[in-house]
């Protein structure tokens, strides 16, 4: 009995409890049923924001600065259309003139002073005419009987004797005219020839041997 008691009590205090709070419901409805307006401005003086907007302080202007005078206006070309055609002139040219070459003049020969002494030839001593004689025929022509004359040039050097002798004219027999320069280098003696300076040089000597068939 005593634990249903307790459960009857506790039923009780809720429900005066809930009883209770449905009253001060119904109260505060009815009181904020006449007091509307009043509630209605106190929301909206707490609700309301007071906000001011900051000024912000513009920066000064930049100063002026002095116009750029106007860029010079050059004045308009007066182009003169002319309405004839121009007349063309044709005009040669004539071609360029060839270039020129210069004329370079040979060099002035070297004259080569005068000498001291007189250069001469060399100069036989003797008797040419007994370089080659009868007595040097060849056997052989001799009896054939052929004659003939036969031209020589010799080069004398310095010591006056004959260094080499040539056949410049044969006499139309080989023989003859080996004999010729055979006797002539053999017995042929000169005076050397001289320079400028008066001293022996290298010379030359021509001549004639004439072969004749001594008669008896």
């Amino acid at each position: 009995m005593a634990y249903a008691d307790q459960e009857m009590t506790g039923n009780k205090v809720t429900a005066f409890i809930i009883v209770a709070l449905i009253h001060i419901a119904l109260g505060f409805a009815l009181w904020a049923a006449f007091n509307y307006d009043k509630i209605a401005q106190a929301v909206k003086r707490v609700t309301t924001v007071d906000i001011k907007e900051e000024k912000k302080e513009e920066p000064p202007p930049p100063p002026k600065k002095d116009a750029a005078p106007p860029p010079p206006v050059a004045p308009p070309v007066q182009i003169n259309v002319s309405v004839t055609p121009p007349q063309i002139v044709t005009v040669s040219t004539p071609p360029p003139p060839a270039p020129v070459v210069p004329i370079i003049a040979p060099p002035a020969p070297v004259v080569a002073p005068p000498p001291r002494v007189q250069p001469k030839g060399a100069v036989p001593k003797g008797n040419p005419g007994l370089w080659a004689t009868s007595n040097d025929y060849p056997a052989r022509a001799l009896r054939e009987e052929r004659e003939g004359t036969s031209g020589f040039r010799v080069t004398v050097g310095p010591d006056g004797r004959v260094s080499d002798c040539q056949v410049t004219s044969s006499s139309g027999s080989p023989d003859l005219d080996e004999a010729a320069c055979a006797n002539i280098r053999r017995r042929a003696r000169f005076n050397p020839a001289t320079d400028g300076e008066g001293q022996p040089t290298t010379g030359s000597y021509a001549n004639r041997v004439r072969w004749v068939i001594p008669k008896d």
